[in-house]
């Protein structure tokens, strides 16, 4: 490991126990309350950007070997932002829906009733939202990696040229097919058992818990 490994760590270990401990736990309640989308952009890109580099370092050695790094925390940033809506939107619609009986329910309050809950927009949100915003990831990192990091490179890219750079098979018969079923709507579910002010956090950190699972699971089967 180098000295950058540990800086990659020692921040993401300042990140979880500047939540973790009770002191400063209260400032980030107070901040998420009151400014959901500003500390939707501030966790999602940070924690996501992380991730990101991460994945360059196990991939290339370096974490800064791709380009485009500053575009594409903004994207993350953007990404949270919407996040936070999203997750709003349905989380109330579903416990609206359990309310009149469009969705199954298990009237004593209890463990299993929020866990029967959180599946449900879990699963919903992972079918009906999920997809779309990974093929508008996906066309945001094609805009910025076909532009090499550059605005006015990025400026001249034809959506098409995007669109046809993107695998289609590889992301509906991998990413949507079996990521969404095996970990994202397990951990989703995980997500909206936790109180509101955590949700987008811990989806950031999930992000970066696929990205090393993926990688990881890469480089072994390309080793044999």
């Amino acid at each position: 490991m180098k000295i950058k490994d540990f800086l990659w760590g020692f921040i993401l270990l300042c990140i979880t126990l500047f939540v973790a401990i009770p002191v400063t736990r209260t400032y980030f309640d107070y901040a998420t309350s009151n400014y959901p989308y500003l500390m939707g952009f501030i966790k999602t890109a940070i924690l996501a950007s992380m991730g990101e580099l991460l994945i360059q370092r196990i991939k290339s050695g370096s974490y800064f070997s791709g380009t485009g790094h500053f575009y594409k925390f903004l994207v993350w940033g953007f990404l949270g932002m919407i996040f936070v809506l999203i997750f709003k939107l349905f989380a109330s619609g579903v416990v609206a829906a359990q309310g009149v009986n469009l969705l199954p329910s298990i009237s004593n309050p209890g463990f299993l009733s929020n866990l029967l809950t959180a599946l449900m927009i879990s699963l919903l949100m992972n079918i009906f939202f999920a997809p779309t915003f990974m093929i508008l990831h996906r066309i945001t990192d094609g805009y910025i990696e076909l532009g090499q990091g550059r605005f006015k490179e990025i400026r001249k890219i034809k959506l098409n040229q995007v669109i046809d750079r993107i695998n289609w098979n590889y992301f509906f018969s991998f990413v949507v097919l079996k990521t969404i079923p095996i970990f994202w709507i397990p951990a989703h579910t995980i997500t909206f058992l936790l109180p509101e002010n955590y949700r987008v956090l811990m989806a950031a950190y999930l992000s970066i818990a696929l990205g090393m699972i993926l990688t990881f699971a890469k480089t072994i089967k390309t080793k044999h």
